[in-house]
């Protein structure tokens, strides 16, 4: 046999060619070897249907939370990525410098999930609901972060900082910025900020980030977003973004708004990359998986290329990846996600809690929206195989 898997007959979404037209793919050794009108069945020793579905490069997560049993919003990597469709995804800082070797051992290095992780700037990582990681900046050690970074930088692709009142009790997100940045550039990595109700301005903690530096959550439902009304933030996003940050998405269980989205997009700002925040207490609603996540963005009017380019192509390039992720050209990792695209009426929740407040900053509403069509994953293909938890 010629080739180990052909996936047959499905419409090919691939941003990083134009591509979006109906092929086979077919893998081999866990790489792509051929993608083309018509690849017999009989070259591959396994044959995959996918007849009236979307066949996609394998899907990016530039915002999840993995580490399970030591982080307070950990879920197990696998459940939550590889088996919804997410081939590599990025764990934005559950673990800080004195946490990162135990999540490297017992889940990085152990999980199916292609998985790579930004470190947190509190050496201590995200260990409790309650205390902030931030609210004593000791905690925020650079020479243990870029030691840590360097040692690790084959899974360490940067620097965390959540910049929520909430998490920095009485520290300076400035300062805390500050210290991720430098510790960052200690080992020429980038910094994802957690935004929504920070101390200082939007616009003034962008300011700050170098281009390819990450805004996460940046449609969240706070006062301080792009709901505001004197439009700063908006304008603000659109110079950041003009200069090379990154705005993600980052949906989470409150850091998404549907109102908050509606007016940035009409305002031309387009998030870079869309990314879920999933985690256990984002898992069983409002994110619940990936598809459902780019369907929120579709409801909105951005196109199936769009969404896909923003959870392939985009996210491979701003982790460094761009060469062998994201894409389905010959020679690139065997990842393919496949996905159905359903019509019908289909309710989309942006946030559960009917919190409208969280501390002293103001909370959009949660929204409840309806969908005429969604996305939904079906088949789920990792350096060339097929995965199959319960053949494992």
């Amino acid at each position: 046999m010629k080739y180990d898997l052909l996936i047959k007959d499905g419409t090919v979404v691939d941003p990083s060619q134009g591509l979006n037209a109906v092929r086979d793919v077919a893998l081999d050794l866990g790489k792509v070897a051929a993608v083309g009108d018509s690849i017999p069945a009989d070259s591959a020793r396994e044959v995959l249907d996918a007849r009236g579905l979307i066949v996609t490069p394998g899907l990016i997560d530039l915002h999840v939370h993995s580490y399970w049993g030591a982080s307070t919003y950990g879920i197990d990597p696998d459940v939550s990525n590889l088996a919804m469709g997410v081939t590599t995804a990025l764990d934005a800082g559950s673990a800080g410098a004195l946490t990162f070797p135990a999540f490297r051992r017992h889940t990085i290095d152990k999980a199916d999930t292609r998985l790579y992780a930004l470190l947190n700037i509190s050496a201590m990582g995200m260990v409790s609901p309650k205390i902030g990681e931030l609210e004593d900046l000791r905690w925020a050690d650079v020479a243990l972060a870029v030691e840590s970074g360097r040692k690790n930088r084959d899974r360490v692709l940067g620097i965390k900082a959540r910049l929520g009142r909430h998490l920095l009790g009485e520290s300076s997100d400035v300062e805390a910025l500050k210290r991720a940045i430098e510790a960052a550039e200690g080992f020429d990595g980038f910094v994802m900020i957690h935004v929504g109700a920070s101390p200082s301005p939007l616009p003034k903690l962008m300011s700050m980030l170098r281009p390819g530096d990450v805004v996460t959550h940046s449609f969240h439902g706070f006062e301080d977003g792009v709901l505001e009304g004197s439009g700063a933030v908006v304008e603000g996003m659109k110079e950041a973004q003009a200069r090379g940050v990154v705005i993600d998405l980052g949906h989470g269980a409150g850091g998404f708004s549907f109102k908050a989205a509606e007016k940035a997009l009409a305002n031309g700002v387009v998030p870079d990359t869309i990314s879920t925040d999933i985690h256990n207490t984002s898992i069983e609603g409002p994110v619940y998986d990936f598809a459902t996540t780019l369907t929120k963005l579709m409801h909105l009017g951005m196109s199936l290329e769009e969404v896909v380019k923003r959870s392939t192509e985009t996210p491979a390039r701003v982790m460094g990846l761009g060469d062998r992720l994201g894409m389905l050209k010959v020679g690139a990792e065997g990842d393919v996600t496949v996905l159905r695209v359903e019509d019908g009426r289909f309710k989309l929740v942006d946030r559960l809690s009917p919190l409208t407040k969280l501390g002293s900053a103001k909370w959009e509403p949660g929204t409840t929206v309806e969908a005429s069509k969604r996305l939904v994953h079906v088949h789920t293909i990792k350096g060339g195989a097929v995965y199959r938890p319960w053949m494992k």
